[in-house]
């Protein structure tokens, strides 16, 4: 498991080479938690075309990046239009919930800034919270395996909401329960459905791209794209 550094000490504030400027202040970052905290999309995709095999079936990780951070309905819907009718998907889900689960048991990998830009976060007093489209289940388990549950007092997931992503209800849920508007909030997402659900709430959107890399809506929709978190994090600091 990759644990964070428990040791008491202030982040430096030294900010990184960011030339983009927030257009406002803000009083909160909201995060994505998979493929923008935890680097688990990679695991998902990788799992899913791993337990499709057996059952006589080939899926591309390719098609499966197209389907990350939308609904279940999407997802249910996309995969049913690409392998058919026929496929058995319930025997599939088990044999795939089976096999993520045993490799996530192993430790939950987080992306490349992740702590730095929690410690700045907490070093400028600013409140953060976790929306993500994940099961509550799946959210709660990976934050603790990666030592990072404690560091979020608000998470909502789907469960908590009628629309999952794109819709916005998840990230107005998050700003909600930290008592900080939307448009005071800054959202970091990876996939385009989550840019589209924080943009539609209103919020600062940044994308830190996993699997999907941006197009043309994507950077019309965000106030910046980074490579990673570092940059998010030069962004906050940035005067």
């Amino acid at each position: 498991m990759l644990e964070r550094d428990t040791t008491t000490t202030k982040a430096p504030l030294a900010a990184p080479s960011i030339q983009i400027r927030l257009p406002r202040p803000v009083g909160a970052v909201i995060l994505d938690m998979d493929g923008t905290v935890l680097d688990t999309e990679r695991v998902y995709v990788e799992t899913f075309c791993e337990t499709v095999a057996p059952f006589g079936y080939s899926l591309p990780h390719d098609f499966l990046h197209t389907l990350v951070g939308g609904s279940r309905d999407q997802f249910q819907a996309g995969l049913r239009a690409r392998l058919g009718e026929d496929f058995p998907y319930d025997d599939h889900r088990r044999a795939y919930l089976a096999r993520r689960d045993e490799r996530l048991a192993q430790g939950v990998p987080m992306k490349p800034g992740v702590t730095e830009l929690l410690d700045t976060i907490a070093a400028l007093g600013l409140k953060t919270a976790i929306a993500t489209a994940s099961t509550r289940i799946n959210t709660e388990e990976n934050l603790l395996r990666a030592g990072l549950r404690d560091r979020f007092s608000v998470v909502v997931t789907r469960d908590d909401v009628e629309h999952s992503k794109p819709r916005p209800d998840i990230f107005l849920k998050a700003a909600l329960g930290i008592d900080v508007t939307p448009d005071n909030c800054l959202a970091v997402e990876d996939s385009h459905n989550g840019v589209r659900a924080a943009h539609a709430a209103g919020m600062i959107t940044v994308m830190v791209p996993d699997l999907v890399q941006p197009n043309d809506e994507m950077r019309a929709l965000c106030h910046a794209v980074f490579e990673d978190l570092h940059g998010v994090r030069g962004l906050l600091l940035h005067k």
